[in-house]
């Protein structure tokens, strides 16, 4: 099953269950997948949906932190909770040892000598780490054991 298809399942699911918070969460990530759609003439697959919900993740994430940062914990909860529902449909998330190993492979595969191939090693990096770990921490991490 596809992952837009399980999202309209869980749509539909939440609709049934009178879960308003979850169902305005999918419908709200729905549309997003939606709006690129239309906006770009396409069929989205599983790759591109997750790096929709990778963005929607990282907005709520960003506005939450100003919430709490206004002293609005109200608001705060609200975007927590939805960052909650978004991140049960993205990958189980990688551990420090395997992001590790995942670099070392990708610094031999593309046979980077310095920090001038950062580009090389993100590239091979990105597919398999998308929506699985922070980009800025992996990016951070390469460039580490690329110095």
């Amino acid at each position: 099953m596809s992952l837009k298809a399980q999202l309209q399942d869980e749509q539909k699911a939440a609709m049934r269950a009178k879960d308003k918070q979850r169902l305005g969460t999918l419908r709200m990530l729905m549309a997003a997948v939606k709006q690129r759609e239309v906006d770009e003439r396409i069929e989205l697959d599983d790759e591109q949906v997750l790096a929709i919900i990778v963005k929607q993740v990282k907005q709520r994430k960003d506005a939450a932190e100003q919430f709490i940062a206004a002293e609005r914990q109200d608001l705060a909860d609200v975007e927590l909770a939805e960052i909650t529902v978004l991140e049960e449909f993205l990958p189980k998330p990688l551990s420090e040892e395997e992001i590790s190993e995942l670099i070392s492979a990708a610094i031999s595969q593309s046979g980077a000598a310095g920090m001038q191939d950062m580009g090389k090693v993100m590239g091979v990096l990105k597919p398999q780490v998308q929506g699985r770990a922070d980009m800025g921490a992996i990016s951070a991490a390469v460039r580490k054991q690329l110095a």
